[in-house]
């Protein structure tokens, strides 16, 4: 999981390095989505953890 958010974040700095801001903005979009998915993950990990002790 982690090694998709680095590869969207090197291909939205080369796409930007290249001019390319749509590119960029998605994979940067992604990245993001990417980021708030494990978070939100983490979290219910994190509160079932709690919960069940």
């Amino acid at each position: 999981m982690l090694k998709w958010i680095i590869i969207l974040l090197i291909v939205a700095a080369a796409a930007s390095l290249l001019g390319m801001p749509a590119l960029a903005g998605a994979a940067a979009t992604g990245a993001r989505i990417l980021i708030g998915i494990v978070l939100i993950i983490f979290l219910l990990v994190v509160l079932g953890i709690f919960a069940v002790t």
